[in-house]
């Protein structure tokens, strides 16, 4: 890549910032859905229950959704130098805490762990929004798909090797081994930003933080927590349902304020575009389908399979690296034949591996799952960053930050909502099956078999938006 010019007036390379950014962002969020392999062994070592142990994960999700509306405001503000590697000093301090939590502590040192995870998430939730904004910036509209494609990588690509990066690290070593494994991995990026790989190359534009709306969005991780209670045996509705109808008026009325705020948190006002409301919902049903099979398909294998927990980590491997050869190849194609010809490909591909599933979940046979799996993560690669693309070059530069933002935040939320309701679904309809006197396995496979209609419905939905897009970039 050519020399770049950053915001003081000096040349960088645009090719080892693009570099450290994506490797320091790959690894923050592979963290994300790595933990779901090692639930059985932090069980053991804290003695505490799987409804607990989930939080790692689901409470992560949380933060994250809170942290994301901040980023275009810490963009607008701050040297995106600094916001970088603050972003890896918080992660690193995150980390360092889980590492030093003793086991001897129990579900206090549960407790514990728990604050460094909340340190991780906001780190990768002001992060995520913000690099693929920096990454706009800095590229000519004419790359911009081949760019994010690439910039999938991470998206993707860390997503489906969470899993199984943790059942390999697990297999050999201790729990501990795989937050030392991310810590030496950012440390390392923390120094090579310092040397000068990252630069300031965003202009910035002075506002005060507006405080209430960081509150009010707090009301989105209460409406996430009660959902996530839906589905348990012995909700408490008298705490549950107040929390809701509380956090549903606080989310309201964080949406009123943005539209009316002369300098909002999180300017809405992107969501006027009809191409960009399109992008939203595409890559949000894309990532739903995504983050639904690395975490119910290896439920499936351990469970009605009986496969151990690397097997079933390593069955992920061949999606992950269809959708990780993928994802530049789409971004190019996008630039060339259209956003809308590439997001139909993707979004047949999704269908058709969820009605394969469909189909193919009473046979128990792995390599069909398998097969499945790399057709619905390969229909991703078609999705989710061409759309983020497609979204972006929909708006004003300057509404660029803020509409990666809103895109990050829904697709988190609706990634959130899919693994919740999927889990119900699963978990209800299981329970039912045994209750009629089923077996254990065919009263799984009846939970699965629901889940499986309940996304085809969802990503049948998204291949009738995906036809509604308007092809700007052929039009002209």
């Amino acid at each position: 890549m050519e020399k770049s010019i950053d915001q003081n007036g000096q040349s960088y390379s645009r090719f080892w910032f693009i570099l450290t950014l994506l490797v320091g962002t790959f690894t923050m969020s592979i963290s994300q859905s790595s933990l779901s392999t090692a639930y059985p062994t932090l069980m053991r070592a804290f003695g505490i229950q799987a409804s607990t142990v989930q939080w790692l994960t689901t409470g992560f999700m949380l933060v994250m959704c809170v942290s994301m509306p901040i980023s275009p405001w810490l963009l607008n503000n701050i040297n995106f130098k600094t916001l970088y590697m603050g972003a890896l000093a918080l992660f690193d301090i995150g980390t360092l805490m889980i590492t030093l939590t003793p086991s001897g502590w129990g579900s206090r040192g549960f407790a514990f762990m728990m604050v460094g995870r909340v340190l991780e998430a906001f780190a990768v939730g002001v992060l995520f929004p913000s690099y693929q904004s920096v990454l706009l910036e800095i590229t000519p509209e004419s790359q911009r798909g081949l760019i994010m494609g690439v910039a999938g990588l991470v998206m993707g690509s860390a997503l489906a090797v969470g899993p199984i990066i943790s059942g390999i690290v697990l297999k050999f070593f201790s729990w501990k081994s795989l937050f030392i494994f991310f810590m030496l991995v950012i440390t390392v990026i923390f120094l090579m930003a310092w040397s000068g790989l990252i630069r300031d190359v965003m202009k910035r534009h002075q506002s005060s933080l507006d405080w209430l709306s960081v509150i009010l969005s707090i009301g989105l991780i209460g409406i996430m927590y009660v959902v996530n209670q839906i589905g348990k045996t012995q909700i408490n509705w008298g705490f549950n349902l107040p929390l809701l109808i509380i956090s549903f008026i606080a989310l309201v009325w964080f949406c009123y304020r943005q539209l009316h705020q002369e300098q909002p948190l999180l300017d809405l006002r992107v969501m006027k575009t009809f191409n960009y409301d399109l992008a939203i919902l595409l890559t949000a049903i894309s990532y739903v389908a995504l983050i639904v099979t690395t975490i119910i398909f290896p439920l499936y294998y351990q469970g009605v399979l009986k496969l151990s927990p690397f097997a079933s980590g390593m069955s992920l491997v061949p999606g992950a690296v269809l959708l990780s050869i993928l994802n530049p190849l789409t971004g190019s194609l996008a630039d060339k034949i259209g956003f809308k010809p590439t997001m139909l490909v993707g979004m047949v591909m999704i269908v058709a591996g969820w009605i394969i599933t469909l189909f193919m979940v009473n046979q128990q046979q792995l390599g069909w799952m398998i097969f499945s799996a790399m057709i619905i993560e390969g229909g991703n690669a078609f999705v989710m960053m061409p759309a983020v693309t497609l979204g972006a070059n929909s708006l004003p530069d300057e509404l660029v930050p803020h509409g990666t933002a809103v895109i990050t935040t829904v697709r988190q939320v609706f990634g959130s909502l899919g693994v919740a309701i999927a889990t119900i679904v699963l978990t209800t309809a299981t329970a039912s099956g045994l209750q009629h006197g089923m077996q254990s396995v065919a009263a799984a496979i009846h939970g699965y078999h629901l889940v499986f209609i309940m996304m085809v419905v969802i990503e049948v939905i998204g291949l009738a938006l995906a036809l509604m897009i308007r092809n700007e970039k052929k039009a002209a």
